[in-house]
């Protein structure tokens, strides 16, 4: 695996790929790897002739600069485990790389409903930063298919959004959530919770499967209800539990009258931050091109 830092030695090696013929698959990534930022890797290895993925621990991002300050950096331990898939290129840069003086990486986007609600409402500013950086990594890379998870469904479709307004010509690959034994979407944060906390978190995939099994019993407004009773129990605390169209992520009224419907939700527990979503109606957001 070749790591590069400057974004000149990139750009060259990845512009001698391209003249090769070569496509290119990007992971982009905050690292503290896990199984999940693998299968993403190991899809883009499997679907492109090469595949970079890249870590960076992006500042603009986080409205809270605590949990910047938290955010796992293991990097050593990243590199090792994207060497286990046979990652071909890890791009790991500096911030003056990513964000050089004199270089305006801001966007002029509009996202409407999209950024407002669920994370956006908890998370003012976050979906601008994640923008920006997404697109100055795209700029940088420049790949034909870009990876993303399945978990981060809000921030994907943020981005598809993004990719569309700016006419790239960047196929966007969804991939599915990948979990723990019991139902825990894997995510960095996860290392941050006890043994206890972590075996007992399954509770948040568990209440969105019952969820599901009672959209044909239930309003919407008694799903939400029933799901925010059941993830506000000690020591879990519900941020939010919402059920939204797949496509425009506006909150729905009436299951029935949408083709595509997710429930997402976002739960404390031990000062960390989880999120999760299931598809309730229509097909996954993996066949959506």
């Amino acid at each position: 695996m070749l790591i590069f830092k400057k974004v000149a030695d990139l750009q060259s090696h990845i512009a001698k790929q391209k003249k090769a013929g070569l496509s290119i698959g990007f992971v982009p990534t905050m690292g503290a790897l896990h199984h999940g930022h693998l299968s993403l890797v190991q899809r883009s290895k499997h679907q492109t002739n090469s595949t970079v993925c890249s870590i960076f621990v992006n500042p603009t991002q986080f409205n809270d600069i605590k949990d910047l300050e938290k955010y796992p950096r293991t990097t050593e331990a990243d590199i090792a485990l994207l060497s286990s898939v046979d990652c071909d290129i890890l791009f790991l840069p500096p911030v003056e790389e990513i964000y050089p003086p004199g270089l305006d990486t801001s966007l002029d986007l509009d996202f409407s409903v999209m950024a407002a609600v669920m994370e956006g409402e908890f998370r003012p500013g976050h979906f601008d930063g994640m923008a920006q950086v997404v697109n100055r990594l795209l700029e940088i890379v420049l790949p034909d298919q870009l990876f993303m998870g399945q978990k981060d469904f809000q921030q994907m479709s943020i981005v598809r959004s993004m990719l569309n307004q700016l006419k790239k010509p960047i196929k966007l690959v969804s991939c599915p959530i990948i979990r723990e034994e019991n139902g825990l979407a894997m995510s960095s944060r996860n290392r941050r919770l006890s043994a206890e906390t972590k075996a007992n978190a399954g509770v948040i995939f568990e209440t969105l499967g019952l969820v599901k099994e009672k959209v044909d019993k239930m309003s919407v407004e008694e799903l939400i209800a029933f799901g925010l009773k059941r993830l506000r129990q000690d020591p879990f605390e519900a941020e939010y539990v919402a059920i939204c169209d797949g496509f425009t992520l506006q909150e729905v009224k009436n299951i029935e009258d949408h083709d595509f419907v997710v429930v997402f939700t976002a739960v404390w527990v031990e000062k960390v931050r989880l999120i999760d979503n299931l598809v309730l109606k229509g097909k996954t957001y993996l066949n959506i091109n």
